[in-house]
């Protein structure tokens, strides 16, 4: 399997405070061949899976699960901040290290036979994707979720109570 992505991956230190690496991807989205291949790995990471939408965490989420969705052939769905989206939606707050959030997905977006792959770029602490996790599942049970990066030594993954994919394992420090 060609990664030619990986080397586009730039760690950015001290970002966006001091003592965090940043890991910046968006090189891959200036190299459409880099890009083509993170997209074929990121289905292949989830292939047999039947889905039947596509959720993803705006932003850089949407980079990955839109062109997965297109590729599947399915419908994609977006999580969205609260406050962006039109129409009935559904709500899910969540805490931060200080204070809260809540994203939203539109209320008729997901049925309850859907079987749903939530794509985000990056795992580290899991809150985030715990929060759509909670989201989706009060819509159906049928839930995987799929990262690009997963940042092992910070340990979002223990946390998730769904079953969940990453292509690259690195570590924050």
């Amino acid at each position: 399997m060609d990664k030619k992505y990986i080397e586009l991956i730039r760690t950015v230190p001290d970002f966006p405070v001091k003592g965090i690496n940043f890991f910046d991807w968006m090189p891959v989205m200036g190299c459409p061949d880099a890009l083509s291949l993170l997209i074929d790995d990121m289905l292949e990471l989830v292939k047999g899976g039947n889905f039947t939408k596509v959720a993803a965490l705006e932003s850089r989420g949407y980079l990955l699960g839109l062109p997965m969705a297109e590729r599947l052939g399915i419908g994609f769905v977006p999580v969205r901040k609260q406050g962006k989206l039109p129409g009935k939606c559904l709500r899910q707050e969540y805490l931060l290290e200080y204070g809260s959030d809540a994203i939203e997905i539109q209320e008729d977006a997901i049925r309850n036979d859907d079987r749903v792959l939530i794509v985000d770029d990056l795992l580290a602490t899991g809150g985030t994707m715990n929060a759509a996790n909670e989201l989706i599942a009060r819509i159906t049970p049928n839930i995987t979720d799929a990262f690009f990066i997963e940042l092992t030594d910070i340990g979002g993954g223990q946390k998730l109570k769904y079953p969940y994919c990453s292509l690259l394992k690195m570590e924050e420090k």
